[in-house]
């Protein structure tokens, strides 16, 4: 199961947040910055997921972007790979090219692919066009 999804800079700087279990707000500070500081002190050449605790780290280097996902240790680190590649494809398709100001100035519309995504901290939905089909809809509306 999906703990958290997490969207960092190279600087550390949390630029998403998503949590699928709950962790109070005072924890979620200091969850993060051990995640992000964890997954950011590795090297290029050094796997990509980390056992921390009671959960493991799955990330992924985009540019500047850091995609971190906390998962419990029965998930299959493979899947969870997949699914940011998955992720930033789709992130991609919609905004043309991913950057940090894309991710902070249309929050919302990043939150709705995550939910499109991932339920209750599993992943329902990985067809690109179908993800899209919400933002597609309301960008419509909006337009017309």
């Amino acid at each position: 199961m999906i703990k958290f999804v997490l969207m960092v800079n190279q600087q550390g700087q949390t630029r998403l947040s998503k949590y699928y279990e709950p962790v109070e707000l005072s924890k979620r500070a200091a969850l993060e910055a051990v995640a992000v500081r964890c997954c950011l002190s590795r090297g290029k050449h050094q796997c990509s997921f980390v056992e921390y605790k009671d959960f493991k780290l799955v990330y992924r280097q985009y540019a500047a972007l850091y995609v971190v996902v906390g998962v419990t240790d029965s998930e299959n680190e493979l899947s969870i790979y997949e699914l940011i590649q998955n992720f930033v494809e789709v992130l991609d398709k919609y905004f043309s090219r991913v950057v940090s100001s894309s991710i902070m100035f249309n929050l919302d519309s990043v939150h709705i692919i995550l939910d499109e995504m991932i339920q209750n901290g599993h992943i329902v939905e990985t067809n690109k066009s179908r993800i899209l089909a919400p933002l597609t809809a309301i960008d419509k509306m909006a337009d017309g």
